[in-house]
């Protein structure tokens, strides 16, 4: 049986990370990590660069996504694994999604200058990413470099968290657009973090769509929750997964390797892969 332990929820650069994908298969092998996934927003321009930087190294490199979401005025996030990078229907989507983020930032920094924010363009805040898969977190880090709040966390507190006075909620597809999508394309779909969601009752109606993983292991999730979720997972026959949702140097609370999986997971997603 193969052994070692699998971080499956890391970002980079490409989304709202800080590393490149480079830096984190470095920090993967530090950590003597077997196994880990890329799972940028909207995104799937890192993964090419890890698995080529891995190449040769024992560590494998998952093709991993995580998709915007929104039902009944709630963001979930749904993530994705063992997709087809090269799959056109899929890469389609991703444009979509990621001009809607870009649109998104526009109309916050229209919000933004009522509340006496003048000094931040929609190309300050695009100079934070590699591609267009721009989002809250690249605006309260511009937020902090121009001087208009001392941290990030203050940013989304006073000007851009749900129900502040920058806030804009973003289009997005629905779970079940996103499983379906997911599965489609020969992923296996994973509903990201429940415990941030709190939103347990959607759960059964996910899993009537298609789902097939949820991620029980969080970080600095108790031990209480994580067995709450997997007992759901038993439940509901679904594969209990776990990373570190690292960004870098944007999330300070976590790192890559932080949260972490048996080797076992990985081998049950890729069967699962198999059968999308």
């Amino acid at each position: 049986m193969p052994i070692g332990t699998a971080d499956l929820h890391i970002h980079t650069h490409f989304s709202d990370g800080t590393f490149s994908p480079e830096q984190v298969v470095a920090e993967a092998r530090a950590c003597d990590l077997a196994a880990i996934s890329i799972t940028d927003h909207d995104t799937l321009d890192g993964i090419a660069p890890a698995q080529a930087a891995a190449a040769g190294s024992g560590l494998e490199v998952i093709a991993g996504i995580e998709l915007s979401c929104e039902i009944e005025k709630k963001d979930i996030h749904l993530l994705g694994y063992y997709v087809d990078c090269a799959d056109d229907d899929l890469q389609k989507v991703l444009v979509k999604m990621r001009d809607v983020r870009v649109k998104r930032i526009e109309q916050m920094l229209v919000t933004l200058k009522e509340q006496g924010v003048e000094r931040i363009t929609l190309d300050d805040v695009l100079s934070l990413t590699r591609c267009d898969a721009v989002g809250r977190l690249h605006l309260a880090t511009m937020l902090q470099q121009k001087g208009y709040v001392a941290s990030i966390q203050e940013a989304f507190t006073r000007f851009i968290g749900e129900g502040c006075p920058a806030y804009v909620p973003k289009h997005k597809q629905t779970p079940h657009e996103a499983i379906e999508l997911i599965r489609r394309v020969g992923g296996v779909a994973v509903l990201a973090h429940p415990m941030i969601n709190n939103r347990d009752e959607l759960i059964p109606g996910f899993v009537e769509a298609g789902l097939q993983g949820i991620e029980a292991y969080y970080p600095n999730a108790s031990k209480t929750t994580v067995a709450f979720y997997r007992g759901l997972a038993e439940k509901y026959h679904l594969v209990a997964t776990g990373g570190s949702d690292a960004h870098g140097d944007a999330k300070k609370s976590t790192c890559i390797g932080a949260t972490r999986v048996g080797i076992e997971v990985v081998e049950r997603l890729k069967e699962l892969s198999r059968h999308s």
